[in-house]
């Protein structure tokens, strides 16, 4: 079980609990922290203080004050009212996670929520109840405000679950297993969704998918080498401590250590003097989005342990700061540039796609095909890849340039956090198709330049891959090859 104290969720321990059902517990100290917040909030409404979203109406209707026998009403209105959420709604993965981090942050003590609240987060998740939620519909600021509705709406038995493979009406759900609806008290429904928990959630599980990705492009690249005969001495040392930078150095050694005992790579000059860029600069492209990589997964882990509602209760409740800890500007910049550099992974994947099908660009056989001509062989495919590409481009544009004002101008500039997290995922979803793609080209022509000749470690990956893509021996519906090959790189290989 992994234990939750608001301060140092990792993004591993976000797969532990998404993917692998890893329960979670409160620690005893944070559980203590949000008993004595939410009693400054009860002093605060007994003492009739005028304070943003206890005793007050929301937005632009912040100056509006509520009487203390209407704050429950306050609270429910207010979840119905921003549950707007529109479109297909966020995998269970995604929902999963904003379950966790929603409830990590509560537990921090600044929120003012009763242990009730955060019980119920952590028993939907522990019992792997998970709130249907809409994609689309947030600005990323003041929180994931339409999103985060949605979840707190499954909280109060009003919205819908998916439940063991079905989609069911909350109450219906909680009913079921003798759990009671929440019944929100005083700030509660404001703590529940102002907060940057769906794009921060989307985030990492984008972030999880990328970097999985990243090592994977590295050993299919590898494979490509041997397909080219390509030359081996740009992975030398020396030529990537001269630069300096840490990452580049470090996909350089696993290149070399992938293809280690090749006899199929090459010196300089025994074939050609240099290789096209595609393969000379993998460790410096794929290493520069390695760099970038590092700056997400640290903007990531920062958030997922931030308290981001408002306001926010200090000294007992003695301090309650209305501030901005909602806006998502930092992941908003953090998904823009993750987009860009996985996007990368595909640019490049896809030109040595091109190089391993054109035969003015090697010595194979046309298109990988068993017989050019009666048989077209990977030539569609390296179009499906182009065309991935392609799309990732006006995906990789980024979200947070945009701003529209909101709430009658009170909330003038938004993060638009969200959509670049949804992007974000959806280009690793296209790069993993043009991963696929490389890897299926370059098993053929490794199978062509003989299989004998393979590194140890490449070998391995076309041993297993040859389970999942068998050889191209006649032309066949390889749009099949493609998307079982993708759905088997999502998973781990060794």
């Amino acid at each position: 079980m992994i234990e939750l104290s608001g301060k140092n969720l990792t993004v591993q321990d976000v797969g532990r609990v998404v993917f692998k059902q890893e329960e979670v517990f409160i620690a005893l100290q944070s559980r203590e922290d949000v008993i004595k917040s939410h009693q400054a909030v009860e002093k605060i409404v007994e003492e009739g203080r005028t304070i943003y979203g206890i005793t007050t109406g929301f937005g632009k209707f912040s100056d509006v004050y509520i009487d203390a026998c209407n704050v429950t009403d306050l609270q429910i209105n207010l979840i119905r009212s921003h549950a707007c959420g529109v479109g297909e709604p966020f995998s269970e993965d995604v929902s999963r996670a904003m379950l966790l981090l929603r409830a990590n942050a509560l537990i921090k003590g600044y929120s003012g929520v009763r242990s009730e609240v955060v019980d119920m987060l952590i028993l939907f998740l522990n019992k792997q109840i998970h709130p249907v939620i809409p994609q689309q519909g947030s600005l990323g600021a003041s929180g994931d405000l339409a999103p985060l509705s949605h979840l707190a709406l499954a909280l109060v038995g009003e919205g819908e679950v998916f439940y063991k493979g079905e989609v069911h009406h909350a109450g219906e759900i909680l009913s079921q297993l003798g759990i009671q609806p929440l019944i929100l008290q005083a700030k509660e429904g404001l703590a529940l969704i102002n907060g940057t928990q769906a794009m921060t959630a989307q985030g990492v599980i984008a972030y999880l998918e990328a970097e999985n990705l990243a090592y994977k492009s590295e050993k299919i690249a590898a494979m490509t080498m041997e397909g080219l005969n390509g030359i081996i001495d740009a992975f030398d040392e020396s030529i990537h401590v001269a630069r300096g930078y840490p990452e580049q150095v470090a996909t350089a050694e696993r290149m070399r250590g992938y293809l280690a005992d090749s006899q199929l790579t090459t010196k300089q000059g025994e074939v050609r003097m240099q290789d096209a860029y595609s393969l000379r600069c993998i460790p410096q492209v794929h290493g520069a989005t390695w760099q970038t990589l590092q700056y997400v997964k640290e903007k990531l882990e920062i958030e997922m342990n931030a308290a981001t509602d408002n306001p926010l209760i200090f000294d007992d409740g003695e301090k309650v700061i209305s501030g901005g800890n909602f806006h998502g500007q930092p992941i908003a910049f953090a998904m823009d540039f993750m987009k860009i550099a996985i996007a990368e992974l595909a640019n490049i994947s896809e030109r040595r796609i091109e190089r391993l099908v054109n035969p003015q660009l090697n010595n194979l056989p046309a298109f990988l095909s068993p017989d050019p001509g009666l048989q077209s062989g990977a030539m569609i495919m390296q179009y499906c890849a182009a065309s991935l590409v392609s799309e990732n481009k006006t995906l990789a544009h980024p979200a947070s340039v945009d701003s529209i004002p909101s709430s009658a101008n009170q909330e003038d500039h938004v993060s638009m956090g969200t959509i670049g997290a949804r992007h974000a995922y959806q280009i690793t979803q296209n790069v993993n198709k043009v991963l696929a793609i490389e890897l299926i080209c370059a098993m053929q022509a490794v199978e062509i330049k003989g299989t004998g000749k393979m590194a140890t470690e490449t070998k391995k990956l076309y041993n297993e891959g040859r389970k999942i893509v068998p050889s191209i021996t006649k032309d066949r519906v390889f749009s099949k090859d493609i998307e079982a090959c993708a759905e088997w790189l999502n998973s781990s290989f060794s």
